[in-house]
């Protein structure tokens, strides 16, 4: 079995060979393994934990997308002023950035301790060590205004703020995976959970696994707040957008009609499965402003029309992509190019080919031509944030984001 297959049967990752294998390299050489079947064969649960940790993203920060923080601010008040207590999920936690961001939010907004709790879990067992000690480096602090590093940190070293003590005992932090959830014990437990840009590396079945996972957690009529590239694909499972301006807020929908309705499919950056083969988009689920109003649920517009060929060309590049046939799937996607030079959809393809294959700047340049030649292809907006986000380059991503945003709000109104 290969380390590919193993990490994602561990994790629900979709990790790639390239990723995979790096991984492998580094710890055979730390481990004094020099035959890479022999390291799998002897790999045990304690080594299988060091391989997931080169291979998790625990990229974060503070008050990243505050957005979000301020909606569940309120939502908290809300129901403290009936009386009743919140309970809060945040879950990847990474480093403790997003619960530890959301107890200062809290305090900031005069919510007293006893009305509030947060649980924090990650897959790896060192972000959780690293959110248990609290003390955070220069990258941690993008956010534009970080005043409350003054109010909430102690200086420690150079570059270094470790949070204060009364918000330590605010979180409580364990080792988990979602897709491992005790679901029956926690039965509608959380009234707001945390699940941002984690679908973004799964494939479309782990997706639907992990949205299940989630609805089985939050109450009837609490609130979830997701990465923006993936609200659609909790709107195509069982929830329906709440309208805060970017807090990406969604909640489970009460009444299922008969007939499900179609609604905007946007890929996740590990997959193509859920890539339509049209190249028209539909509308996606941005949600702009206010809690109270009605949540909406996206339905898709019929595809465009297109010649046999063409379309079987990009559907066998899918397929092809799936396989991990990375090479012979990038072929579909340049012949189809050929009949159609001008077909975004196809640059989109090629540019989650190559993100697969590693090749970032290649990716980059496949997105950008894709929305080159389509301005509104909002899914090309959300990688090249994510990609720009990852790069550190937090303007680039912020604009990218406002951009997506808009297209949102201009196909609402058309709707």
């Amino acid at each position: 079995m290969t380390a590919q297959v193993l990490l994602r049967r561990a994790t629900g990752l979709s990790v790639s060979k390239t990723v995979a294998e790096r991984a492998v390299g580094q710890r055979m050489e730390q481990t004094g393994f020099t035959d890479s079947a022999a390291y799998l064969q002897a790999l045990t649960p304690a080594e299988m934990t060091q391989l997931i940790e080169l291979v998790v993203v625990p990229e974060s920060w503070l008050f990243r997308d505050p957005q979000a923080f301020y909606a569940t601010v309120e939502l908290v008040q809300e129901r403290w002023a009936r009386g009743r207590a919140t309970r809060i999920l945040s879950i990847p936690c990474a480093g403790g950035e997003e619960p530890y961001s959301m107890a200062m939010a809290l305090r900031d907004g005069g919510v007293p301790k006893q009305a509030f709790s947060i649980d924090a879990y990650d897959l790896s067992p060192g972000c959780i060590e690293r959110a248990q000690a609290g003390v955070y480096g220069r990258n941690a602090f993008r956010a534009q205004d970080v005043a409350f590093r003054e109010r909430y940190f102690t200086h420690v070293a150079d570059d270094a703020y470790r949070i204060i003590d009364a918000l330590r005992e605010q979180v409580t932090f364990r080792q988990g995976n979602l897709l491992q959830f005790d679901t029956a014990t926690y039965s509608r437990h959380y009234d707001v959970i945390f699940c941002r840009n984690l679908l973004i590396y799964f494939d479309k079945p782990t997706t639907r696994a992990a949205i299940a996972n989630l609805s089985a957690l939050l109450a009837d009529d609490g609130m979830l707040l997701a990465g923006y590239a993936e609200v659609p694909s909790f709107c195509q499972n069982g929830f329906a957008t709440l309208q805060f301006r970017q807090a990406f807020a969604l909640k489970k929908e009460t009444t299922a009609p008969a007939a499900a309705p179609q609604v905007a499919s946007l890929p996740a950056v590990r997959t193509l499965r859920s890539v339509p083969p049209a190249p028209k988009r539909p509308a996606a689920a941005i949600s702009p402003a206010g809690l109270r109003t009605r949540p909406v649920s996206v339905p898709s517009p019929p595809p465009a029309p297109a010649p046999a060929a063409q379309t079987d060309l990009l559907a066998e590049a899918r397929l092809l992509a799936d396989r991990g046939q990375l090479r012979e799937a990038g072929e579909k996607c340049h012949a189809h190019l050929a009949r159609v030079p001008e077909a975004a959809e196809a640059y989109f393809m090629l540019g989650i080919i190559n993100e697969l294959a590693g090749k970032m700047d290649l990716a980059d340049d496949y997105w950008r031509r894709c929305i080159y030649l389509q301005p509104d292809h909002y899914e090309a907006l959300c990688h090249l944030a994510l990609l720009a986000e990852r790069n550190g380059n937090h303007t680039a991503a912020a604009t990218l984001k406002a951009r997506a945003a808009r297209i949102y709000q201009r196909r609402q109104a058309s709707n």
